[in-house]
């Protein structure tokens, strides 16, 4: 059928992400850094996503295109929430270790040693639980204004000082992509896209098979629609930082 739809010239698109969060529908989406029309059964043709673009890279235009599916628009939006509401609930078993929370810690500890010295036992400087990409909450408090980390399980084991090089300072998610079921990507752009997130840094090995946590953050990072700081470490298997 001939109806009106939205049209996205990409050499105009800055990539911002403002027209696929204005378009309720959820037709738009980022792809590589521009914003794309997926679903064209999804746009209504009323144009929610133009006065939302700031580099004027959307119009309308008349065209064959499938007619808009209002039964399958609220039958997408009812599976997302449905996803945000499991993503952001304690799992089914009622583990109280699954349990969202904030950790606020009192001075390190000062031991006495011989000849009058003293030491500090190496203080955690993780400041939430859980970890887990899986189990973190999507809306949990402590993501407002998070400069966060999302580290392989691995990295923590082979670099020694983690904690106060990484861990310090930013909120942390942990995963291993070649052990877990899944994709990290969606639970990720969602953290992002749902949270003011001030930065994000990647933390993996310098092993093949880890590159998968790094695809997964980028993916989430361009996914999102929004533009944050982000950089990437990569550690040896032997506990060193290497460049890059």
């Amino acid at each position: 059928m001939i109806r009106r739809i939205i049209k996205i010239d990409e050499e105009k698109c800055n990539g911002c992400g403002l027209c696929a969060q204005a378009c309720h529908e959820g037709a738009i989406d980022m792809v590589n850094g521009k914003a794309r029309l997926m679903r064209e059964d999804y746009c209504d043709g009323l144009g929610d996503c133009l006065p939302a673009c700031p580099a004027g890279a959307i119009s309308f235009e008349e065209r064959e295109a499938p007619a808009y599916d209002e039964a399958a628009v609220k039958a997408a939006q009812a599976k997302k929430a449905a996803a945000a509401e499991s993503q952001s609930s304690p799992l089914p078993c009622g583990c109280p270790g699954t349990q969202s929370k904030a950790i606020h810690r009192a001075p390190a500890q000062e031991f006495p040693q011989e000849a009058g010295l003293s030491y500090k036992e190496p203080e955690s400087r993780l400041s939430q639980w859980p970890v887990q990409i899986k189990l973190a909450p999507v809306n949990a408090p402590y993501f407002d204004n998070a400069n966060l980390l999302v580290a392989a399980d691995c990295t923590a084991y082979a670099y020694g000082n983690f904690h106060e090089k990484f861990i310090k300072n930013h909120i942390t998610l942990i995963g291993c992509p070649k052990l877990d079921e899944g994709d990290y990507s969606e639970k990720l752009t969602e953290i992002i896209r749902q949270n003011n997130i001030k930065s994000v840094s990647i933390v993996r090995m310098e092993v093949p098979c880890c590159g998968g946590i790094e695809h997964a953050v980028k993916t989430a990072l361009q996914n999102s629609g929004k533009f944050i700081p982000w950089q990437v470490y990569v550690i040896s298997t032997d506990g060193r930082i290497l460049e890059r």
